[in-house]
């Protein structure tokens, strides 16, 4: 069946976590890398472990809880002032440079965000950088109480949309959404920003791995579950010739 829709993740798809890294090295000097990744890490474990123990917070509660652990683990102490800072910059994240130009050209099949961000999350972050005006919908998995990858979280882009899972393609850079979206029996489409050769690469010519690369290392490469992607992209920007196509 034709594509109806193109429904993407927020978070490592459409914009950058790693650009979280100016504001904890601003606020905790010689530690922004270290910050960034164990809060990432701990930010979707905990998403996953609230899910299991079916004890849903949404995931505002999430990220601070888990960048009030990465401090407390880093032995890191901090002012108030300084701790929301770093977290007012999740509602101001760095849209990759290729987003705005390649949802713009997917029209006029439905544009949408399904994410595990809160609503008052999402808003800010889609409006603060221009999405607003290109999407038909921005969904939370708050309105079923857990997050991806729950197959309740999915059902969400049928029930606000009106379509098919087999008329979606979805979009995400996170193996383990991929996998998700894939076993719900949506299309999906996997963006590789880090390839297997250069990840194996960056391990072995450094004798100490440093701590993006130990990210890379967990977060970045396909997972062994048995879903695969439909499309193996390296950018957004070669969507929309996958979606003509």
């Amino acid at each position: 069946m034709p594509l109806k829709a193109v429904v993407f993740d927020a978070y490592g798809t459409l914009y950058d976590i790693q650009s979280v890294a100016e504001i904890t090295e601003d606020g905790f000097p010689g530690y922004g890398e270290i910050i960034t990744q164990i809060w990432r890490i701990k930010q979707l474990e905990y998403t996953w472990l609230r899910s299991l123990m079916r004890r849903y917070q949404d995931f505002s509660v999430v990220t601070r809880d888990s960048l009030a652990y990465t401090l407390r683990v880093l032995g890191l102490a901090y002012e108030n002032e300084v701790f929301e800072r770093v977290i007012e910059k999740y509602l101001h994240l760095d849209l990759y440079s290729d987003a705005a130009t390649s949802l713009a050209t997917l029209k006029p099949r439905k544009l949408a965000i399904l994410s595990n961000g809160s609503p008052d999350m999402l808003d800010a972050l889609v409006r603060n950088t221009g999405l607003d005006r290109l999407l038909d919908a921005t969904i939370s998995v708050d309105a079923k109480k857990i997050f991806k990858p729950s197959p309740e979280a999915y059902s969400l882009i049928g029930e606000v949309l009106g379509t098919a899972p087999n008329e979606v393609l979805f979009v995400s850079s996170n193996p383990w959404d991929v996998a998700g979206a894939k076993s719900f029996g949506l299309n999906v489409a996997w963006i590789e920003r880090v390839t297997p050769e250069a990840m194996a690469l960056a391990c072995v010519e450094n004798e100490l791995v440093a701590p993006l690369t130990m990210f890379k290392a967990i977060r970045t490469q396909m997972d062994e579950l048995g879903f695969a992607p439909d499309h193996r992209v390296r950018s957004l920007s070669e969507l929309p010739g996958i979606v003509q196509g």
